[in-house]
């Protein structure tokens, strides 16, 4: 189990909680993240198992220090995704650290293996923040195929939200589970007390794959990049008219950042697991929870074979 590394969620002490609890906590590095606060999220994170950063490509191309920042850190792993992995795979190799991508279709998964990155991330648009157009369940499908023909194990991610879900992947070929909204939930995630809420509150069916928050804040994410957000009164607005908003966002966007912090207008990033939570526990117990259960679902999957392993 990996938790995802989520800009303005994960910091160091999520991270740190869920390594030594057994999994593998990632820190997200964001597009405007100061290059002093990754040493700072590392101190916190640091001697209670491995942890990693994530990075996003487009970004280190006109950012190089984040990426010497994080490996002064001598982090386990380091996820390049969302661009271009290849220019910046040797480096991470020279300091030691795994590589990771998360891909969104078969083609970026081929471009990964090409990279010589050492681990595929399948992220379907079932996932929150940035993704791409497919589901998770066929994309993982394609991926693991590709994965399997160039010997690299491969992590599922988007809507994975139980023990039930993690098992699912397992049992499909996945090596583990990439879980991003479940872990804004927690206590040591970073998400401000009313985003967690409005994640809890939230349903299946309570988010929107879309464009208009990056335009309004004009950051420059490549458009293939949707983002999955909880759905308010600005996407409503805006979704969908996205032409008119570029032409108008020197006033849209004075309001949007007046509003910040009104979640009726400013963003929370979520994927469709949020139907599944309805708590706000410490990172480690919910690392042993899940891992409980998915042991239940393999067992049970044994069980429907005679008792032979799933």
């Amino acid at each position: 189990m990996v938790s995802a590394p989520m800009a303005g969620w994960s910091g160091g002490g999520l991270a740190g909680a869920v390594s030594a609890a057994g999994a593998l906590g990632m820190i997200g590095v964001g597009s405007a993240t100061p290059v002093g606060w990754i040493p700072e999220q590392a101190k916190l994170a640091r001697g209670r198992g491995p942890f990693g950063f994530g990075l996003m490509s487009w970004v280190l191309e006109s950012r190089p220090e984040l990426l010497e920042a994080v490996l002064a850190e001598e982090p386990a792993a380091v996820s390049l995704s969302f661009g271009d992995p290849a220019p910046f795979v040797g480096r991470v190799r020279e300091a030691g650290a795994i590589t990771m991508s998360q891909v969104q279709d078969a083609g970026k998964a081929e471009a990964a293996v090409g990279a010589g990155v050492d681990v595929l991330v399948a992220q379907g648009t079932d996932a929150g923040g940035h993704t791409g157009q497919v589901g998770t369940l066929p994309l993982l499908q394609r991926v693991l195929e590709i994965g399997e023909r160039a010997g690299k194990p491969v992590l599922a991610a988007g809507g994975i939200g139980t023990g039930r879900g993690i098992a699912g992947v397992l049992a499909m070929g996945a090596s583990g589970a990439w879980i991003g909204t479940r872990f804004c939930a927690t206590v040591e995630s970073t998400g401000t007390d009313e985003a967690k809420r409005l994640i809890l509150q939230a349903d299946e069916t309570a988010t929107v794959h879309t464009r208009v928050f990056d335009l309004v804040q004009d950051i420059p994410w490549p458009e293939e990049f949707a983002g999955r957000a909880i759905r308010n009164s600005f996407s409503d607005r805006w979704h969908g008219h996205e032409a008119r908003l570029v032409e108008q966002r020197s006033s849209v966007s004075a309001g949007f950042e007046a509003a910040r912090g009104d979640y009726s207008e400013d963003f929370v990033y979520s994927g469709q697991a949020a139907g599944l939570i309805d708590d706000l526990p410490p990172a480690g117990e919910l690392v042993d929870r899940m891992m409980a259960e998915t042991e239940a679902r393999l067992r049970a999957c044994g069980a429907l074979l005679g008792g032979r392993p799933c």
